[in-house]
This record gives structure tokens, sequence and C-alpha cells, in this order.
């Protein structure tokens, strides 16, 4: 009697899939400093995090009032690069704007 292919190729599919994990997600995380313009930060988050101005302003204010504000989740490598975006901007227009990583809980 022969075996049915079908039948084993599904059953590795289904073990593949059980394997399969979500990845870590992080925050990217914008921080407060004396020179950065209110405006440059509201500008960062519209293109860059693509927020809408009212998003974006309310995002700005969490860093100035708190030292700090979520600019977004992502995976890390996506983190990574809106992090890299941010500072080259930054450096661009002179402004110190710091961005950084976190991991969720």
């Amino acid at each position: 009697m022969a075996k049915n292919k079908t039948t084993s190729q599904e059953d590795i599919l289904t073990r593949e899939r059980e394997n399969l994990q979500e990845p870590h997600l992080y925050k990217v995380l914008l921080h407060n400093d004396d020179y950065t313009s209110m405006d440059f930060v509201v500008m960062i988050l519209e293109t860059i995090f693509h927020k809408n101005t009212d998003e974006a302003t309310r995002i700005m204010l969490n860093v100035h009032h708190q030292g700090l504000g979520i600019a977004g989740v992502y995976t890390r490598e996506i983190g990574e690069t809106k992090v890299a975006s941010v500072h080259r901007m930054a450096r661009k227009n002179q402004y110190p704007l710091k961005c950084s990583l976190e991991q969720v809980s």
C-alpha cells in the first residue's frame, strides 16, 4: 500500500507553522532636549511616522512635558530604520534630537 504524499506534506507544513513565533516589538521613543523645535518634532512625526497633525502634536507635547514620547511600535528592523531616519534628518537640520528603541514588555 502506497503512503499518501499529500498527508505527509500537510503534516510538515503544520509543524512549520507551529514553530513560527511573532517577532518582538519595539517602541520608538523621542527624547526631549532644549534645542529641537516643536515644529521640527511634529514634522518628523508626520513624515517619518505618518502621523496626522493632531496625533503628531499630542506626541510632541508628551515629549515636551514628560521628557519622552512614543512615536510608534514596530519590529526591530523597521524601528531601527525609523531611528536612523530621525537622526539623519535631525543632523541635516542641526538639531540634537535623540531617538531610541525599547523592547515592548
